[in-house]
């Protein structure tokens, strides 16, 4: 009897002379999550699309249930039950749930008319063991990202998957929203779903998969069981070096107080916060989701307008009214969702860089895109940005280098503040170290940093100081020497006298 279910051997994909796969091989067993780990370029989506027939690879062999199969298009794969459920949900959104589920299998008459009574009473049936709190009759925009994942499960369901691939499925969810979805994870798990995870987050990784693979380069690493591979170990196979110091020591001066934040409050978000910090400095702000601190890095940046309180840079107090204030006072922000607050798609690299700063290029009325094309080269080379056309959209990079975009923009503004909020979510390890190595290189040249950070590992390993926050207020700050995971943690969870009356996401 044949241990897997799904197993591929020496497969092999080019596309237009570059090697994509390289003779990659994995092993999907009967009910077993299996995580599929690599930095972005590893090949990792070029695989999944061999395995889900958008691509058909140039050599090798792929076996489903111990027989040889090929894949001529993605309705192939569908019939003999491998789905997949991508990062960005690809749904009608002003389409209902039912619709979503049906599209392309729906249930009709033999006169050719739509039996929606039974979809619907399907559709129920198969979200109820996903969630309670889905509405099959509304519009898939209506609901949240989370529950447009569980549609997408839920059609697959429909479609008797046996195998079902996830692709970043916690990249935009809540702590919360994760826990819920690794807790379907592990139903869809005992009720005998083979899963092919693929992850960034080691925490997925460690809650949800018995074993995990690694691809680098286009080529596979090694597999190992979960519970028997190190952290170390781990980045060191997907890098392709060892990283002791995932966190790089800087060995910039600290100076005097640069920003100073004091008493700001807004009404439904967060109240009296106060905190300073200095040049050459990285200031960690964290906290659980929902604490406020995203809200308090808007209001400096003038975003928000606050109902109380100051801000003083260089000991001088200022009014921030608009983005455009904040960055003429020398005040940039990152801001934590980078595809819609960051970058523009629709322009090329060198103008997303330069998109805040426009009039610095500006020769006799007319816009000079050479010099603007120059300066991003430039700013680009510094950073380190891997990227084939500079001309081309942002798009075509991988998350970690559209990171490094943003970082160029903001470097293009003659800044002395940058505000960071969650810099590395969403990209790999590999990519965080460049990541934050570049904060090191900004904080050594005298740049005041502010990181917002939910990731402990990363508070600790970059932060000089850090500010917790709770329930909107500061609940505890601590130069990094003296701080520990548990003291960190329950300056989050502690109870406080006059706890801030949140608004409620949207």
């Amino acid at each position: 009897m044949n241990d897997y279910i799904l197993e591929l051997k020496d497969i092999v994909k080019t596309f237009d002379g570059v090697t994509a796969l390289n003779g990659v091989q994995f092993q999907l067993k009967k009910g077993e999550v299996h995580a599929l780990m690599g930095e972005n370029g590893a090949g990792k989506s070029t695989f999944i699309k061999v395995i889900t027939g958008v691509h058909q690879p140039d050599s090798g062999i792929m076996m489903l249930d111990g027989e040889k199969v090929s894949f001529h298009s993605t309705v192939d794969s569908q019939n003999l039950g491998i789905a997949a459920i991508y990062q960005h949900v690809t749904s009608f959104p002003d389409l209902s749930v039912t619709e979503n589920i049906f599209m392309g299998q729906e249930l009709k008459t033999k006169l050719g008319f739509y039996r929606w009574a039974d979809m619907r009473k399907k559709a129920k049936e198969i979200i109820s063991n996903l969630s309670d709190e889905i509405d099959v009759t509304k519009p898939m925009r209506s609901l949240s990202v989370a529950q447009q994942q569980l549609v997408e499960i839920a059609k697959a369901l429909s479609r008797d998957a046996r195998i079902l691939i996830m692709d970043e499925p916690t990249a935009s969810l809540t702590k919360h929203e994760c826990e819920e979805l690794y807790k379907i994870v592990d139903r869809l798990r005992d009720d005998g779903v083979s899963i092919i995870l693929i992850t960034h987050k080691f925490e997925d990784m460690y809650r949800c998969a018995s074993r995990v693979t690694v691809f680098r380069d286009s080529e596979y690493i090694g597999s190992w069981d979960v519970d028997k591979i190190s952290n170390a170990k781990l980045i060191q196979a997907m890098v392709g070096r060892e990283l002791d110091q995932l966190y790089p020591k800087k060995t910039a001066v600290i100076g005097d107080v640069v920003l100073k934040v004091e008493h700001l409050s807004k009404e439904g978000y967060f109240k009296d916060v106060s905190f300073e910090a200095r040049k050459g400095e990285i200031l960690a702000l964290t906290g659980l989701v929902g604490a406020g601190r995203t809200e308090v890095c808007q209001t400096i940046f003038g975003i928000m307008q606050p109902d109380s309180g100051s801000v003083y840079l260089d000991g001088q107090k200022v009014n921030i009214k608009s983005p455009i204030d904040a960055l003429n006072h020398g005040i940039g922000l990152l801001p934590e969702d980078r595809q819609i607050q960051g970058l523009v798609y629709q322009l090329p690299i060198f103008q997303n860089v330069s998109a805040a700063v426009l009039d610095n290029f500006v020769q006799k009325g007319l816009l000079d895109n050479n010099q603007e094309m120059n300066k991003a080269i430039q700013l680009c080379e510094k950073i380190q940005l891997k990227a084939k056309n500079i001309a081309a959209p942002p798009s075509a990079l991988s998350g970690g280098n559209q990171q490094k975009v943003v970082f160029a923009k903001l470097l293009n503004c003659d800044l002395k503040v940058l505000i960071l909020d969650e810099p590395t979510k969403g990209i790999d390890v590999g990519a965080k170290n460049s990541i934050y190595e570049i904060m090191n290189q900004l904080a050594t040249s005298g740049y005041t940093i502010i990181m917002v950070s939910s990731e402990m590992p990363e508070v600790l390993g970059m932060a000089d100081r850090i500010v917790v926050m709770k329930s909107g207020r500061v609940s505890g700050e601590f130069n990094v020497k003296d701080a520990t995971q548990e003291r960190i943690m329950e300056a989050m969870v502690m109870k406080h006298e006059e706890p801030v009356e949140l608004k409620k996401e949207a």
